[in-house]
Protein backbone atom coordinates (compact mmCIF):
# COMPACT_ATOMS: atom_id res chain seq x y z
CA UNK A 1 0.00 0.00 0.00
CA UNK A 2 1.55 3.61 -1.03
CA UNK A 3 2.67 5.98 1.72
CA UNK A 4 0.20 8.82 1.87
CA UNK A 5 0.26 11.61 4.05
CA UNK A 6 -1.87 12.60 6.80
CA UNK A 7 -4.29 14.21 4.59
CA UNK A 8 -5.31 11.23 2.71
CA UNK A 9 -6.47 9.05 5.81
CA UNK A 10 -8.31 12.95 7.31
CA UNK A 11 -10.35 13.36 4.41
CA UNK A 12 -11.71 9.83 4.90
CA UNK A 13 -12.62 10.51 8.62
CA UNK A 14 -14.46 13.81 7.24
CA UNK A 15 -16.15 12.01 4.54
CA UNK A 16 -19.27 11.15 6.78
CA UNK A 17 -19.03 14.65 8.08
CA UNK A 18 -19.86 15.27 4.74
CA UNK A 19 -22.30 13.52 3.47
CA UNK A 20 -24.32 14.29 6.83
CA UNK A 21 -24.23 18.01 5.70
CA UNK A 22 -25.55 16.62 2.40
CA UNK A 23 -28.30 15.16 3.82
CA UNK A 24 -29.05 17.83 6.35
CA UNK A 25 -29.66 20.40 3.00
CA UNK A 26 -30.51 18.37 0.00
CA UNK A 27 -33.42 15.92 -0.84
CA UNK A 28 -32.50 12.08 -0.14
CA UNK A 29 -31.91 11.41 -3.45
CA UNK A 30 -29.72 14.04 -4.83
CA UNK A 31 -28.09 13.63 -1.16
CA UNK A 32 -27.29 10.09 -2.14
CA UNK A 33 -25.94 10.41 -5.61
CA UNK A 34 -23.78 13.62 -4.12
CA UNK A 35 -22.66 11.33 -1.42
CA UNK A 36 -21.49 8.13 -3.52
CA UNK A 37 -20.35 9.72 -6.65
CA UNK A 38 -18.64 12.82 -4.85
CA UNK A 39 -16.70 9.69 -2.30
CA UNK A 40 -15.64 8.66 -5.79
CA UNK A 41 -14.18 11.27 -7.22
CA UNK A 42 -12.79 12.93 -4.59
CA UNK A 43 -11.54 10.02 -1.93
CA UNK A 44 -7.91 8.90 -2.08
CA UNK A 45 -7.55 5.33 -4.55
CA UNK A 46 -5.87 2.29 -3.72
CA UNK A 47 -5.22 2.99 -0.02
CA UNK A 48 -7.34 2.19 3.19
CA UNK A 49 -8.11 1.99 6.53
CA UNK A 50 -6.87 -1.78 7.60
CA UNK A 51 -8.43 -2.40 11.10
CA UNK A 52 -9.03 -5.63 12.54
CA UNK A 53 -11.63 -8.22 11.90
CA UNK A 54 -13.59 -5.91 9.86
CA UNK A 55 -13.09 -4.96 5.91
CA UNK A 56 -10.53 -2.07 4.97
CA UNK A 57 -12.37 1.14 4.87
CA UNK A 58 -11.65 3.27 1.64
CA UNK A 59 -12.96 5.33 -1.18
CA UNK A 60 -15.46 2.74 -2.10
CA UNK A 61 -17.15 1.47 1.55
CA UNK A 62 -16.50 4.87 3.09
CA UNK A 63 -19.65 6.75 1.16
CA UNK A 64 -22.00 3.63 0.92
CA UNK A 65 -21.61 3.07 4.51
CA UNK A 66 -21.83 7.09 5.47
CA UNK A 67 -25.02 6.98 3.18
CA UNK A 68 -26.67 4.12 5.43
CA UNK A 69 -26.23 6.11 8.12
CA UNK A 70 -27.47 9.11 7.55
CA UNK A 71 -30.83 7.43 6.27
CA UNK A 72 -30.96 5.41 9.41
CA UNK A 73 -30.19 8.28 11.97
CA UNK A 74 -30.43 11.23 10.21
CA UNK A 75 -33.39 10.88 8.17
CA UNK A 76 -34.96 8.07 10.37
CA UNK A 77 -35.88 6.29 7.64
CA UNK A 78 -35.34 2.42 6.41
CA UNK A 79 -34.23 1.47 3.28
CA UNK A 80 -35.13 -3.02 2.19
CA UNK A 81 -33.05 -5.06 1.34
CA UNK A 82 -35.18 -7.86 0.41
CA UNK A 83 -36.30 -7.16 -3.29
CA UNK A 84 -40.11 -8.59 -4.85
CA UNK A 85 -38.08 -10.69 -7.95
CA UNK A 86 -37.52 -13.67 -6.04
CA UNK A 87 -34.48 -14.28 -8.60
CA UNK A 88 -32.89 -11.14 -7.21
CA UNK A 89 -33.56 -12.43 -3.49
CA UNK A 90 -31.54 -15.88 -4.17
CA UNK A 91 -28.39 -13.47 -5.92
CA UNK A 92 -28.36 -11.42 -2.97
CA UNK A 93 -28.37 -14.52 -0.75
CA UNK A 94 -25.60 -15.85 -2.96
CA UNK A 95 -23.54 -12.82 -3.40
CA UNK A 96 -23.34 -12.47 0.61
CA UNK A 97 -23.20 -15.66 1.89
CA UNK A 98 -21.07 -17.57 -1.26
CA UNK A 99 -17.51 -16.56 0.52
CA UNK A 100 -18.32 -19.05 3.44
CA UNK A 101 -18.15 -21.86 0.94
CA UNK A 102 -15.08 -20.37 -0.75
CA UNK A 103 -13.22 -20.29 2.21
CA UNK A 104 -14.16 -23.63 3.63
CA UNK A 105 -12.33 -25.47 -0.05
CA UNK A 106 -9.57 -23.25 0.55
CA UNK A 107 -8.28 -23.84 4.06
CA UNK A 108 -4.59 -25.57 2.47
CA UNK A 109 -1.50 -22.65 2.37
CA UNK A 110 0.22 -22.52 -1.22
CA UNK A 111 3.94 -23.41 -0.51
CA UNK A 112 6.98 -21.80 -3.11
CA UNK A 113 9.98 -22.57 -2.68
CA UNK A 114 11.01 -19.47 -0.40
CA UNK A 115 7.41 -17.91 0.30
CA UNK A 116 3.69 -18.72 0.67
CA UNK A 117 0.42 -17.92 0.53
CA UNK A 118 -1.66 -18.47 3.34
CA UNK A 119 -4.53 -20.79 4.13
CA UNK A 120 -8.67 -18.71 4.10
CA UNK A 121 -9.86 -18.93 7.72
CA UNK A 122 -13.00 -18.17 9.29
CA UNK A 123 -11.98 -14.85 10.35
CA UNK A 124 -11.32 -13.91 6.59
CA UNK A 125 -14.98 -15.24 5.53
CA UNK A 126 -16.45 -12.77 8.28
CA UNK A 127 -14.62 -9.95 6.78
CA UNK A 128 -14.96 -11.20 2.81
CA UNK A 129 -18.89 -11.39 3.92
CA UNK A 130 -19.45 -8.41 5.59
CA UNK A 131 -17.47 -6.48 2.48
CA UNK A 132 -20.03 -8.04 0.32
CA UNK A 133 -22.72 -6.56 2.27
CA UNK A 134 -21.44 -3.07 2.59
CA UNK A 135 -20.71 -3.23 -1.59
CA UNK A 136 -24.43 -3.75 -2.19
CA UNK A 137 -25.44 -0.76 0.42
CA UNK A 138 -25.87 1.73 -2.59
CA UNK A 139 -27.50 -0.89 -4.19
CA UNK A 140 -30.14 -1.04 -1.65
CA UNK A 141 -30.42 2.30 -0.93
CA UNK A 142 -31.05 3.45 -4.62
CA UNK A 143 -34.40 0.90 -4.56
CA UNK A 144 -35.76 3.19 -2.00
CA UNK A 145 -34.81 6.62 -2.99
CA UNK A 146 -33.73 6.50 -7.01
CA UNK A 147 -36.17 4.15 -8.42
CA UNK A 148 -38.79 6.74 -9.66
CA UNK A 149 -38.59 8.91 -13.11
CA UNK A 150 -37.63 12.18 -11.37
CA UNK A 151 -34.49 10.72 -9.00
CA UNK A 152 -33.34 9.22 -12.43
CA UNK A 153 -33.58 12.60 -14.14
CA UNK A 154 -31.61 14.16 -11.26
CA UNK A 155 -28.96 11.40 -11.98
CA UNK A 156 -28.80 12.71 -15.09
CA UNK A 157 -28.31 16.13 -14.31
CA UNK A 158 -25.97 14.75 -11.53
CA UNK A 159 -23.55 13.87 -13.52
CA UNK A 160 -23.64 16.61 -16.15
CA UNK A 161 -22.97 19.06 -12.97
CA UNK A 162 -20.20 16.10 -11.46
CA UNK A 163 -18.62 16.17 -14.92
CA UNK A 164 -18.64 20.21 -15.58
CA UNK A 165 -16.87 19.89 -11.86
CA UNK A 166 -14.41 17.20 -12.64
CA UNK A 167 -13.12 18.76 -16.04
CA UNK A 168 -11.36 21.17 -14.42
CA UNK A 169 -8.88 19.05 -12.76
CA UNK A 170 -8.85 16.25 -15.71
CA UNK A 171 -7.90 19.42 -18.14
CA UNK A 172 -5.13 20.47 -15.53
CA UNK A 173 -3.65 16.82 -15.54
CA UNK A 174 -3.90 16.87 -19.29
CA UNK A 175 -1.75 19.36 -19.94
CA UNK A 176 0.39 19.26 -16.30
CA UNK A 177 0.80 15.33 -16.17
CA UNK A 178 -1.04 13.61 -13.45
CA UNK A 179 -0.33 15.38 -9.96
CA UNK A 180 -2.47 16.20 -8.08
CA UNK A 181 -3.17 12.72 -6.29
CA UNK A 182 0.49 13.27 -5.59
CA UNK A 183 0.28 16.84 -4.28
CA UNK A 184 -2.48 16.46 -2.36
CA UNK A 185 -2.41 12.89 -0.93
CA UNK A 186 1.45 12.22 -1.36
CA UNK A 187 1.50 9.58 -3.08
CA UNK A 188 0.85 8.56 -7.53
CA UNK A 189 -1.96 5.84 -7.65
CA UNK A 190 -0.24 3.84 -10.04
CA UNK A 191 2.30 3.03 -12.88
CA UNK A 192 3.58 6.69 -13.90
CA UNK A 193 4.16 5.06 -17.56
CA UNK A 194 0.63 4.33 -17.69
CA UNK A 195 -0.55 7.81 -17.43
CA UNK A 196 1.04 8.11 -21.10
CA UNK A 197 -0.85 7.70 -24.32
CA UNK A 198 -0.64 9.17 -27.79
CA UNK A 199 1.64 11.56 -27.43
CA UNK A 200 0.12 13.21 -24.34
CA UNK A 201 -0.88 12.61 -21.02
CA UNK A 202 -4.05 10.89 -19.29
CA UNK A 203 -5.63 12.30 -16.20
CA UNK A 204 -5.75 10.40 -13.49
CA UNK A 205 -6.84 13.19 -10.76
CA UNK A 206 -8.30 11.07 -7.58
CA UNK A 207 -9.57 7.76 -9.72
CA UNK A 208 -7.39 4.68 -9.01
CA UNK A 209 -6.05 4.64 -13.25
CA UNK A 210 -6.58 6.86 -16.42
CA UNK A 211 -8.87 4.22 -17.61
CA UNK A 212 -11.47 4.85 -14.73
CA UNK A 213 -11.51 8.92 -15.11
CA UNK A 214 -11.82 7.85 -18.91
CA UNK A 215 -14.98 6.00 -18.14
CA UNK A 216 -16.39 8.56 -15.79
CA UNK A 217 -16.33 10.92 -18.06
CA UNK A 218 -18.00 9.02 -21.01
CA UNK A 219 -20.43 8.63 -18.20
CA UNK A 220 -21.04 12.11 -18.01
CA UNK A 221 -21.12 13.04 -21.48
CA UNK A 222 -24.08 10.40 -22.74
CA UNK A 223 -25.94 11.82 -19.67
CA UNK A 224 -25.38 15.28 -21.68
CA UNK A 225 -26.36 13.62 -24.73
CA UNK A 226 -29.59 12.56 -22.70
CA UNK A 227 -30.78 15.99 -21.17
CA UNK A 228 -29.75 17.60 -24.75
CA UNK A 229 -32.34 15.29 -26.56
CA UNK A 230 -35.24 15.78 -23.60
CA UNK A 231 -34.65 19.22 -22.56
CA UNK A 232 -36.86 22.08 -23.24
CA UNK A 233 -36.34 24.01 -26.68
CA UNK A 234 -34.78 27.11 -24.95
CA UNK A 235 -32.13 25.51 -23.19
CA UNK A 236 -31.21 23.04 -26.61
CA UNK A 237 -28.22 25.44 -27.76
CA UNK A 238 -26.34 25.62 -24.09
CA UNK A 239 -27.10 21.69 -24.16
CA UNK A 240 -25.50 21.19 -26.86
CA UNK A 241 -22.52 23.37 -25.74
CA UNK A 242 -22.26 21.12 -22.73
CA UNK A 243 -22.30 17.90 -24.92
CA UNK A 244 -19.43 19.14 -27.42
CA UNK A 245 -17.58 20.52 -24.10
CA UNK A 246 -17.27 17.07 -22.43
CA UNK A 247 -16.97 15.34 -25.56
CA UNK A 248 -13.56 17.43 -26.19
CA UNK A 249 -13.26 16.10 -22.44
CA UNK A 250 -13.31 12.51 -22.99
CA UNK A 251 -11.36 12.60 -26.35
CA UNK A 252 -8.80 14.31 -24.38
CA UNK A 253 -8.78 10.93 -21.88
CA UNK A 254 -6.86 9.32 -24.74
CA UNK A 255 -8.92 6.08 -24.09
CA UNK A 256 -10.01 4.06 -27.06
CA UNK A 257 -12.37 2.07 -25.09
CA UNK A 258 -14.71 4.34 -23.22
CA UNK A 259 -14.55 6.65 -27.29
CA UNK A 260 -15.52 3.97 -28.77
CA UNK A 261 -18.28 3.59 -26.43
CA UNK A 262 -19.53 7.02 -27.11
CA UNK A 263 -19.30 6.53 -30.98
CA UNK A 264 -21.64 3.88 -30.37
CA UNK A 265 -24.42 4.97 -28.10
CA UNK A 266 -24.61 8.71 -28.59
CA UNK A 267 -26.89 7.92 -31.93
CA UNK A 268 -28.52 5.25 -29.78
CA UNK A 269 -29.56 8.22 -27.01
CA UNK A 270 -30.38 10.91 -30.18
CA UNK A 271 -32.29 8.98 -32.72
CA UNK A 272 -33.79 5.32 -30.85
CA UNK A 273 -36.85 4.87 -28.80
CA UNK A 274 -36.24 4.11 -25.23
CA UNK A 275 -37.38 0.33 -25.88
CA UNK A 276 -35.17 0.17 -28.27
CA UNK A 277 -32.69 1.76 -25.91
CA UNK A 278 -33.47 -0.81 -23.14
CA UNK A 279 -33.43 -3.62 -25.80
CA UNK A 280 -29.60 -2.78 -26.75
CA UNK A 281 -28.98 -2.74 -22.77
CA UNK A 282 -30.36 -5.97 -22.62
CA UNK A 283 -28.41 -7.86 -25.48
CA UNK A 284 -24.88 -6.16 -24.23
CA UNK A 285 -25.81 -7.49 -20.22
CA UNK A 286 -26.61 -11.07 -21.94
CA UNK A 287 -23.01 -11.00 -23.76
CA UNK A 288 -21.60 -10.57 -20.14
CA UNK A 289 -23.20 -12.74 -18.62
CA UNK A 290 -22.40 -15.68 -21.39
CA UNK A 291 -18.83 -14.43 -22.37
CA UNK A 292 -16.92 -16.68 -19.22
CA UNK A 293 -18.63 -19.95 -20.75
CA UNK A 294 -18.23 -18.53 -24.45
CA UNK A 295 -14.25 -17.92 -23.81
CA UNK A 296 -14.36 -21.48 -21.57
CA UNK A 297 -15.53 -23.17 -25.09
CA UNK A 298 -13.70 -20.86 -27.50
CA UNK A 299 -16.44 -19.73 -29.09
CA UNK A 300 -15.40 -16.31 -29.00
CA UNK A 301 -12.97 -15.44 -32.25
CA UNK A 302 -10.36 -14.02 -29.83
CA UNK A 303 -7.55 -14.65 -32.52
CA UNK A 304 -9.68 -12.37 -35.04
CA UNK A 305 -10.26 -9.21 -32.52
CA UNK A 306 -6.74 -9.39 -31.82
CA UNK A 307 -5.83 -9.33 -35.85
CA UNK A 308 -8.46 -6.39 -36.00
CA UNK A 309 -6.98 -4.60 -33.20
CA UNK A 310 -2.97 -4.89 -34.39
CA UNK A 311 -4.64 -3.95 -37.60
CA UNK A 312 -5.95 -0.66 -36.31
CA UNK A 313 -3.40 0.51 -33.94
CA UNK A 314 0.03 -1.94 -33.18
CA UNK A 315 0.03 -0.68 -29.57
CA UNK A 316 -3.10 -1.26 -28.72
CA UNK A 317 -3.31 -5.03 -30.76
CA UNK A 318 -0.51 -5.80 -28.38
CA UNK A 319 -2.04 -4.91 -25.26
CA UNK A 320 -5.08 -6.65 -26.28
CA UNK A 321 -2.80 -9.60 -27.01
CA UNK A 322 -1.26 -9.83 -23.57
CA UNK A 323 -4.68 -9.09 -21.82
CA UNK A 324 -5.67 -12.52 -23.98
CA UNK A 325 -2.91 -14.45 -23.18
CA UNK A 326 -3.19 -13.59 -18.91
CA UNK A 327 -6.99 -14.47 -19.46
CA UNK A 328 -6.37 -18.02 -21.06
CA UNK A 329 -3.55 -18.20 -18.07
CA UNK A 330 -6.01 -17.22 -15.31
CA UNK A 331 -9.32 -19.41 -16.62
CA UNK A 332 -6.81 -22.75 -16.67
CA UNK A 333 -5.77 -21.52 -13.02
CA UNK A 334 -9.93 -20.81 -12.03
CA UNK A 335 -11.01 -23.91 -13.88
CA UNK A 336 -8.98 -25.72 -10.73
CA UNK A 337 -11.48 -24.94 -8.84
CA UNK A 338 -14.39 -23.94 -10.41
CA UNK A 339 -17.16 -23.41 -8.06
CA UNK A 340 -15.89 -21.32 -5.44
CA UNK A 341 -12.57 -20.18 -6.51
CA UNK A 342 -9.61 -19.65 -4.69
CA UNK A 343 -10.40 -17.09 -2.23
CA UNK A 344 -7.63 -13.98 -1.65
CA UNK A 345 -4.67 -13.19 -0.72
CA UNK A 346 -3.81 -13.26 -4.51
CA UNK A 347 -4.35 -17.29 -4.81
CA UNK A 348 -6.60 -16.75 -7.49
CA UNK A 349 -3.12 -15.57 -9.55
CA UNK A 350 -0.10 -17.15 -10.76
CA UNK A 351 3.39 -17.01 -9.14
CA UNK A 352 6.98 -17.26 -9.69
CA UNK A 353 7.76 -21.03 -8.45
CA UNK A 354 10.96 -19.77 -6.09
CA UNK A 355 9.76 -16.36 -4.79
CA UNK A 356 6.31 -16.78 -4.97
CA UNK A 357 5.51 -13.34 -6.64
CA UNK A 358 3.17 -12.72 -8.86
CA UNK A 359 4.02 -13.48 -12.67
CA UNK A 360 0.24 -12.34 -14.10
CA UNK A 361 -1.48 -9.64 -14.57
CA UNK A 362 -5.40 -9.69 -13.79
CA UNK A 363 -6.98 -6.68 -15.52
CA UNK A 364 -10.97 -7.49 -16.04
CA UNK A 365 -13.52 -7.60 -13.31
CA UNK A 366 -15.16 -10.73 -14.59
CA UNK A 367 -12.20 -12.67 -14.09
CA UNK A 368 -10.72 -11.66 -11.13
CA UNK A 369 -14.41 -12.68 -9.85
CA UNK A 370 -14.40 -15.94 -11.26
CA UNK A 371 -10.55 -16.88 -10.34
CA UNK A 372 -11.92 -15.59 -6.33
CA UNK A 373 -15.18 -16.98 -5.77
CA UNK A 374 -16.26 -19.37 -8.64
CA UNK A 375 -18.67 -19.39 -10.93
CA UNK A 376 -21.33 -19.30 -8.20
CA UNK A 377 -19.10 -15.76 -7.14
CA UNK A 378 -19.49 -14.72 -10.66
CA UNK A 379 -23.28 -15.75 -11.24
CA UNK A 380 -24.29 -13.52 -8.34
CA UNK A 381 -22.03 -10.34 -8.65
CA UNK A 382 -22.72 -10.06 -12.57
CA UNK A 383 -26.53 -11.64 -12.55
CA UNK A 384 -27.12 -9.37 -9.91
CA UNK A 385 -25.29 -6.30 -12.08
CA UNK A 386 -27.93 -7.55 -15.30
CA UNK A 387 -30.92 -8.79 -13.58
CA UNK A 388 -32.44 -4.95 -13.34
CA UNK A 389 -31.73 -4.68 -17.00
CA UNK A 390 -33.79 -7.55 -18.15
CA UNK A 391 -36.83 -6.76 -15.82
CA UNK A 392 -36.48 -3.12 -16.72
CA UNK A 393 -36.99 -4.57 -20.43
CA UNK A 394 -39.49 -6.87 -19.84
CA UNK A 395 -41.65 -3.81 -18.23
CA UNK A 396 -41.19 -1.71 -21.55
CA UNK A 397 -42.78 -4.71 -23.40
CA UNK A 398 -45.97 -3.93 -21.84
CA UNK A 399 -45.91 -0.43 -21.43
CA UNK A 400 -46.63 2.73 -24.15
CA UNK A 401 -43.14 4.17 -24.85
CA UNK A 402 -44.00 7.47 -23.26
CA UNK A 403 -44.65 5.74 -19.86
CA UNK A 404 -41.14 5.27 -19.47
CA UNK A 405 -38.91 7.72 -17.75
CA UNK A 406 -36.80 9.46 -20.76
CA UNK A 407 -33.91 8.49 -18.72
CA UNK A 408 -34.13 4.94 -17.85
CA UNK A 409 -32.56 4.25 -21.27
CA UNK A 410 -29.46 6.32 -20.35
CA UNK A 411 -29.37 4.57 -17.34
CA UNK A 412 -29.52 1.53 -18.65
CA UNK A 413 -27.51 1.85 -21.29
CA UNK A 414 -24.32 3.07 -19.24
CA UNK A 415 -25.20 0.12 -16.73
CA UNK A 416 -24.49 -2.10 -19.28
CA UNK A 417 -21.74 -0.56 -21.02
CA UNK A 418 -20.12 -0.57 -17.31
CA UNK A 419 -20.87 -4.17 -17.48
CA UNK A 420 -19.15 -4.67 -20.59
CA UNK A 421 -16.43 -2.83 -19.73
CA UNK A 422 -15.56 -5.31 -16.88
CA UNK A 423 -14.78 -7.43 -19.53
CA UNK A 424 -11.05 -6.26 -20.47
CA UNK A 425 -11.14 -3.61 -17.26
CA UNK A 426 -12.16 -3.82 -13.09
CA UNK A 427 -14.40 -0.81 -13.49
CA UNK A 428 -16.76 -2.28 -10.81
CA UNK A 429 -17.36 0.73 -8.43
CA UNK A 430 -20.39 1.95 -5.80
CA UNK A 431 -22.46 3.78 -8.35
CA UNK A 432 -22.24 0.88 -10.50
CA UNK A 433 -24.57 -0.58 -8.01
CA UNK A 434 -26.52 2.92 -7.48
CA UNK A 435 -27.47 2.08 -11.27
CA UNK A 436 -28.54 -1.38 -10.76
CA UNK A 437 -30.65 -0.76 -7.49
CA UNK A 438 -32.35 2.30 -9.42
CA UNK A 439 -33.69 0.54 -12.66
CA UNK A 440 -34.21 -2.68 -10.06
CA UNK A 441 -36.50 -0.68 -7.99
CA UNK A 442 -37.82 1.39 -10.98
CA UNK A 443 -38.74 -2.16 -12.61
CA UNK A 444 -40.33 -2.86 -9.44
CA UNK A 445 -42.66 -0.12 -9.06
CA UNK A 446 -43.78 -0.61 -13.07
CA UNK A 447 -44.38 -3.82 -12.18
CA UNK A 448 -46.44 -2.99 -9.61
CA UNK A 449 -48.30 -0.29 -11.20
CA UNK A 450 -48.87 -3.31 -14.16
CA UNK A 451 -50.57 -6.27 -11.78
CA UNK A 452 -52.39 -3.52 -10.41
CA UNK A 453 -53.74 -2.07 -13.57
CA UNK A 454 -54.70 -5.72 -14.27
CA UNK A 455 -56.63 -6.48 -11.25
CA UNK A 456 -58.91 -3.47 -11.61
CA UNK A 457 -59.73 -4.43 -15.33
CA UNK A 458 -60.50 -7.68 -13.78
CA UNK A 459 -62.48 -6.11 -11.36
CA UNK A 460 -64.38 -3.98 -13.67
CA UNK A 461 -65.04 -6.97 -16.07
CA UNK A 462 -66.52 -9.20 -13.63
CA UNK A 463 -67.88 -6.74 -10.86
CA UNK A 464 -71.32 -8.41 -9.40
CA UNK A 465 -74.60 -6.94 -11.13
CA UNK A 466 -72.82 -6.78 -14.38
CA UNK A 467 -74.60 -8.36 -17.42
CA UNK A 468 -72.21 -10.50 -19.45
CA UNK A 469 -74.01 -11.45 -22.89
Amino acid sequence: MPNANLVAYLVFYLWPVVTWVLFSRLDASRALLWTILGGYMLLPPVIAIDLPMVPDFDKYSIPSLSAAAAVLFLLRQRFGLWPQNRLGQGLIVLYILSPFATVLTNTDPIHFQQASLPAMRIYDSLAVVAGQFIALLPFFLARKYLSTPEALHKMALVLVSAGLIYSVPMLFEVRMSPQLNLWIYGYFQHDFSQAMRFGGFRPFVFMPHGLWVAFFALMCLLAAVALFREGPSDRRMKSLVIVLYLAAVLVLCRSAGPLIYALALTPLLIFTSRRTQLSVAMIMASIVITYPLLRGLHLVPIDDLVNVALGLNAERGQSLAFRVTNEELLLARAAERPLFGWGGYGRNLLHDPVLGTISIIADGGWIITLGTFGWLGYVAEFGLLALPLFLIARESWHLKPDRLSPFVGLVALILATNLFDMLPNDTLIPFTWLMAGALFGYAEDLARQRKRARQIAFEQEFRPGRTIL
